[in-house]
């Protein structure tokens, strides 16, 4: 029975991802932020002896010592925070908290379960970016610049193992718009401390109505292509490197690149 742990799964992609590998013969570790979060996903799977759900904030050193002394066959690097707001005047503490828990946070992960891994000769480390590293949008940089680095730095990671001769597999998954709530947590949360004083006071209205028409049209209401995707990603003994869905945001995300960056 291989051992898959989730970060950031209380809901989304990896809540959807889990419940389809339920009747798989995977023992799942699904962890979740808060006690709060704990609470909820403990009482949806309580029936099932094959999910263990605990608590690991990725940015806790206490949490994170609970990783090591599991053995691991499979991770999946979910947990991420998203934080709106225009790059010249977003408060700095929440910059360097969106870099904390997406990028620096996810490979201390890493790092750690990767120790066991490389001792048995084997294992999976699915990282979820975003395909909005290929194509920024206004008001959500700080966001797009974190999946972009969490992209660059997992095909750095893929080479480097290389190296080793290790049966590692690194696996890069990059999913366009979906409709889990956390794109209006982000487009939403900038409202929380932008004020008469931002330098767009003048078109805020503007900018929320526009951002709320663009996410409506371009938001795929089912998960089914993106757990496909995590699904092949888990069974296949030969993954790829590299997924990316749903396909016509890729096929757009590549022609606003060709033509406009």
């Amino acid at each position: 029975m291989q051992k898959i742990l989730f970060t950031g799964a209380r809901s989304g992609i990896a809540h959807a991802t889990i419940k389809r590998l339920l009747n798989n013969n995977y023992l799942i570790y699904l962890t979740v932020h808060t006690d709060k979060q704990l609470e909820m996903v403990s009482k949806t799977y309580k029936d099932n002896k094959n999910v263990i759900c605990f608590k690991l904030d990725i940015t806790n050193q206490d949490d994170l010592i609970k990783l090591k002394g599991l053995d691991i066959d499979i991770l999946v690097c979910n947990a991420a925070i998203s934080e709106g707001g225009s790059i010249i005047e977003i408060p700095m503490e929440k910059v360097r908290n969106n870099f904390e828990v997406n990028l620096f946070s996810n490979f201390e992960v890493i790092q750690i379960v990767f120790r066991k891994m490389y001792e048995k000769n084997k294992g999976k480390i699915i990282i979820m970016s975003s395909l909005i590293r290929l194509n920024p949008i206004k008001f959500l940089g700080v966001y797009g610049a974190t999946k972009a680095s969490l992209s660059t730095l997992a095909k750095s990671l893929q080479k480097e193992l290389k190296l080793l001769k290790t049966k590692i597999q690194i696996i890069l998954v990059e999913p366009g718009a979906y409709h889990t709530g956390s794109n209006q947590l982000m487009l939403d949360n900038k409202y929380d401390w932008m004020n008469k004083e931002s330098y767009f006071k003048a078109c805020l209205e503007e900018i929320q109505k526009t951002e709320n028409i663009f996410f409506n049209l371009l938001e795929k209401k089912s998960l089914n292509s993106v757990v496909r995707v995590m699904e092949k990603a888990i069974k296949s003994n030969h993954p790829k490197f590299l997924y990316r869905v749903p396909l016509f945001q890729v096929i757009g995300s590549k022609i606003l690149n060709f033509f406009f960056f």
